[in-house]
């Protein structure tokens, strides 16, 4: 795993408009980082780094890997990176989900990425760059009523994991990052069922600086242990 300097990359966040998304956008730009804001919401998008690049588009959207290249491209030349921080969550025994919830949990935690990193990968390959995904602490510490939900960040752990290897090859760098509860929101607005109850999480802001510095020392992962 290389180390990754963020000064005078290009660097693309899924989930920009996002508590932690958004943080990491901005952090990024702080640390000279040239990003391109990924996202459903045009105008808070907007909002997070003056003067970005923006791509508006969901991560269950085949072709978006297709704009976030052009995107990079088009504006600062090339993509040294790119972090998703998209996601979504639900709650309640399996058997009182609906098929349409679990569906969409993979589609955005799991075969979303998969169809965005098909079409991202070749361009940081060019640039020997990185992957930096935000699964979750589920798909290390299983717990009842999340079983669909912690599945499909398990899926996207696993596929991280082999990605490590494969793309070796290509000398891109993937970084897998299961963080425990954090204060982002997210729990407030499941897709279907009620949050349990929960430890105060971690701070974001927190969350989102121990992620870039992974980024720049180059580490292969954080597990939830890793996070104070």
């Amino acid at each position: 795993m290389s180390a990754h300097p963020l000064t005078g990359s290009v660097v693309a966040v899924l989930g920009a408009s996002g508590a932690l998304g958004s943080r990491i956008a901005r952090g990024a730009h702080e640390r000279g980082a040239h990003v391109v804001l990924v996202g459903r919401d045009e105008a808070r998008l907007s909002a997070v780094v003056e003067g970005a690049a923006v791509v508006v588009g969901d991560i269950a959207d085949a072709g978006l890997g297709d704009r976030v290249v052009a995107a990079a491209t088009e504006r600062h030349g090339g993509l040294d990176g790119l972090v998703n921080a998209a996601g979504v969550v639900a709650f309640g025994p399996l058997l009182d989900t609906d098929d349409a919830v679990i569906e969409e949990l993979f589609l955005t935690n799991a075969l979303g990425p998969l169809f965005l990193l098909r079409r991202v990968v070749p361009a940081l390959a060019q640039r020997r760059g990185f992957v930096a995904q935000v699964s979750a602490v589920v798909a290390e510490q299983l717990l009842p009523g999340m079983a669909a939900y912690a599945a499909s960040k398990a899926a996207l752990t696993a596929a991280d994991k082999a990605l490590t290897r494969e793309l070796r090859r290509c000398g891109v760098d993937v970084i897998d990052i299961r963080p425990p509860h954090t204060e982002t929101g997210l729990a407030g607005r499941p897709l279907a069922g009620t949050a349990p109850p929960l430890p105060q999480g971690l701070d974001p802001d927190a969350v989102a600086r121990q992620i870039l510095d992974a980024v720049e020392s180059g580490r292969p992962e954080l597990a939830s242990t890793d996070f104070a």
